[in-house]
């Protein structure tokens, strides 16, 4: 009975034929984290793509906008600024629910009218989004007080020079991941871009087209969100 036992015991010693399972089996934990690890890095360094993208193209496109004349110089209205939000959750698509999780804040860098040096200012703000973020690099009016070194991470503002101004636009968007988020990466992704007006512009002021029937403005003290799919639906 023993020498049974032991040449049944020696059997199952050599007996490999389930050891890749086995391997197998006790790998498999690891290689699903390292695979969907790598599936959550990469969908959000496109995120974060999507996010720089978006906030050059709307610098880009607040620095064209304005009605084109000969006589005068190019007026800015508050259709206009409009016009710039929805554009952006345009290019944005539906999926990353730009506006729901997100906020988008344009503003002015000018220099201070008849200021000797030249001293910066920001003349107006206009927000859009649902997430709550003030500006992290200033407010409108900041600057008429004086001692405003301009826009941007500090040591690396831009500035204005006279007689024109400064596009500068700020995202902030809160991720959402896709598995979770095991290296503890922030969730808010943050971008901002600048663009010089291109053309002469009316920088007195930002206009309604028609006073009886005001624009909506998109004030910086209000968090909603917006659907350009609902506005022309």
């Amino acid at each position: 009975m023993t020498r049974v036992r032991t040449a049944r015991i020696r059997r199952l010693l050599g007996n490999t034929s389930g050891l890749a399972a086995i391997e197998f089996a006790l790998a498999f934990p690891l290689l699903l984290s390292v695979g969907l690890t790598g599936l959550e890095l990469t969908n959000r360094a496109v995120v974060q793509m999507q996010i720089n993208q978006l906030a050059v193209h709307v610098a880009d496109n607040a620095s064209r906008i304005g009605d084109q004349s000969q006589l005068e110089d190019r007026r800015i209205y508050e259709g206009d600024i409009q016009d710039l939000f929805y554009g952006a959750e345009v290019q944005a698509s539906t999926h990353l629910g730009l506006y729901d999780r997100g906020r988008i804040i344009i503003s002015s860098l000018e220099v201070v009218p008849d200021s000797d040096p030249e001293e910066q200012y920001i003349h107006w703000q206009r927000c859009m989004g649902a997430k709550v973020h003030p500006s992290s690099f200033g407010v409108e009016g900041d600057g008429l007080g004086g001692a405003f070194p301009g826009m941007g991470p500090a040591g690396e503002e831009v500035i204005a020079f006279a007689d024109e101004a400064v596009m500068f636009v700020e995202i902030a968007y809160d991720y959402d991941p896709l598995i979770g988020n095991p290296f503890g990466i922030p969730a808010t992704i943050r971008s901002t871009a600048t663009f010089t007006v291109r053309d002469d512009r009316d920088l007195s002021q930002l206009y309604q087209r028609d006073a009886g029937d005001p624009e909506t403005v998109a004030d910086c003290g209000a968090y909603t969100s917006t659907s350009f799919s609902e506005l022309v639906s």
